[in-house]
């Protein structure tokens, strides 16, 4: 079937004016930015009039901003999200279903609402300045000083969210991004509490007080989880191991961030769940200087935090059937999903020499789910057009939908070639 499929032919793109919305630049993701932004905008034109809008004005908008940016990565509204995107019957049209599996995108929600919380704070500060400078009286230093120290840091968690910048210095944007929140929020409750000085009661009628309560319960939620469990290793190569956790029993398609050093660095993997079985397990490949650690001094006992979280997969039961390509140790997210085996599946795994790396008993687990798994040997063929492959599964096999899960250059490749096509595809992005 391999050398069948790699002799499909791939019709070029349409012309671009009919696939204009499959462009990258018109992404879920894009369009959610774009809709905060423009929705930020408009009010502020509209609603309350840009030109003299008010200090007060603008603590809500940030308020506001914030609260989305905060809430909409929180784990069990996640899930809440995943769980209602997929509740969309399949016997519904197609073009229902294909943009409701578009549901990963909402990192656009926390993007567009942070570039919005800050700018609209920029201008809060820009407005209380101009107050201090004309009536020195009416606004404190205490205010103007934790307002600048605020503006900075949330400049800083911007600059390095740019996705450029955020692939080149990820541990970085990782430690910033935690702890640079950490002081914003404090520094919001400094404000706060400086605003409301003078009584008491007040703070406690304030809807910015309640909120910031809610997002402060949120953000520490995951923490307040935070556990050391027991791991067991099976190590079949040097390139990837094998470990198994007996703590809790996930759902198929969720993932698990697990440390070694827990202020410092997380590393998300997808569970795999054996039906009937407890625990689970996760596939790491060396992927870099951690997972190199990580293989080569494998740990007694890892940390965890939080909730097990839905991942794209999930997406697949919106569709009747699905082709999932995987490379390397992306076959460990769609092993859940071949082992649930919920609706047809036809899987597509391009993999070095996959029982010396991964070991006999994996591959023979994956045949025994799904016998007809397509298993290209790189090492043996070389390097397949996964494009090709994955167009030519879809026209065999009378799929409705791929799901690519491989590194981020290959998915991008492979979704946005056959999304030019008219076929749906998924496959995380930078910021799912």
């Amino acid at each position: 079937m391999l050398d069948a499929l790699s002799q499909t032919v791939v019709p070029p793109k349409p012309a671009l004016w009919r696939r204009w919305t499959a462009l990258p630049v018109f992404s879920y993701y894009n369009r959610l930015v774009a809709l905060v932004l423009i929705s930020n905008l408009a009010f502020a034109v509209f609603g309350v009039g840009l030109p003299g809008i008010s200090a007060q004005t603008l603590s809500e908008l940030v308020l506001i901003n914030l609260s989305l940016a905060i809430l909409i990565r929180q784990q069990y509204l996640i899930n809440a999200l995943f769980w209602l995107a997929t509740r969309v019957p399949v016997t519904w049209p197609l073009r229902v279903r294909r943009s409701a599996a578009k549901v990963y995108h909402f990192g656009g929600l926390h993007s567009g609402a942070a570039l919005a919380a800050t700018g609209w704070f920029a201008g809060w500060v820009g407005v209380r300045a101009t107050d201090y400078l004309q009536q020195p009286g009416s606004v404190s230093l205490a205010e103007l000083w934790l307002g600048a120290t605020l503006l900075g840091v949330l400049l800083l968690m911007v600059v390095m969210a740019q996705p450029r910048i955020r692939g080149r210095f990820h541990n970085g944007f990782e430690r910033v991004h935690r702890f640079a929140g950490w002081a914003a929020l404090l520094l919001f409750w400094a404000l706060t509490l400086l605003a409301s000085v003078d009584s008491f009661a007040s703070l406690l009628h304030s809807g910015a007080f309640w909120m910031l309560v809610l997002l402060t319960l949120s953000i520490a939620l995951p923490w307040l989880r935070l556990r050391k469990v027991a791991v067991e290793h099976t190590r079949p190569s040097g390139h990837a191991v094998i470990t198994r956790f007996t703590h809790t029993t996930p759902f198929a398609g969720s993932s698990t961030a697990i440390s070694r050093h827990p202020l410092l660095e997380w590393h998300s993997f997808a569970n795999i769940p054996t039906p009937g079985q407890a625990g689970f397990r996760l596939t790491i490949s060396r992927a870099g200087d951690w997972t190199g650690r990580f293989i080569e001094d494998l740990p007694s006992h890892v940390w965890v935090k939080g909730i097990t979280t839905a991942g794209v997969a999930n997406v697949e039961t919106l569709f009747k059937s699905v082709v999932y390509v995987a490379t390397g140790s992306g076959i460990g997210p769609v092993m859940p999903h071949l082992l649930a085996a919920r609706l047809p599946i036809q899987l597509i795994w391009s993999t070095r020499s996959p029982r010396k790396t991964y070991g006999d008993e994996w591959v023979d687990e994956i045949l025994r789910a799904q016998p007809g798994a397509l298993i290209w040997d790189t090492d043996a063929r070389g390097k397949p057009d996964l494009v090709q492959l994955a167009y030519g599964a879809v026209q065999a096999f009378g799929a409705e939908a791929v799901i690519c899960i491989a590194n981020q250059r290959l998915t991008r490749q492979v979704v946005q070639a056959l999304e030019a096509r008219g076929i749906p595809a998924y496959g995380a992005i930078w910021d799912s």
